[in-house]
């Protein structure tokens, strides 16, 4: 990946975290609320995390093949769980829809570690 490419990704990985947390924290009434529930249901009320992801991608114009490439190869270092995928991409008709089933799941593991990670700052340094 192109350094100009990295810093594109890093800046909507941080609009990201910080849309997501803030929405989060509002849902869940404070921050260890919400740091509580994204631990312990990421797909749950008030967190819903693979929801706000496919809509930020929409935002972001990311919701296309190119797109999902993008994210999966700024994200390709990732480790990968293959057994907690299958059901999601047998459910793909096409290897675009895998694709973004794909980028989805990549990028909502690392939003989800990123604002875990923003809200105990928060909490650390004047949260609630």
């Amino acid at each position: 990946m192109h350094p100009h490419e990295q810093e594109y990704f890093n800046i909507l990985l941080q609009m990201a975290v910080d849309r997501f947390s803030e929405r989060i924290v509002q849902r869940n009434a404070g921050v260890q609320n919400a740091l509580e529930r994204l631990r312990s249901d990421p797909e749950g009320e008030g967190i819903r995390l693979e929801a706000f992801v496919e809509a930020f991608f929409r935002d972001t114009l990311l919701d296309q093949p190119a797109g999902s490439a993008f994210i999966v190869q700024a994200l390709s270092a990732r480790p990968f769980d293959a057994p907690a995928l299958s059901p999601a991409l047998q459910g793909a008709a096409t290897y675009g829809a895998a694709l973004s089933t794909l980028a989805v799941r990549a990028f909502a593991d690392l939003l989800r570690q990123k604002t875990e990670e923003a809200l105990e700052q928060s909490l650390l340094f004047g949260g609630e």
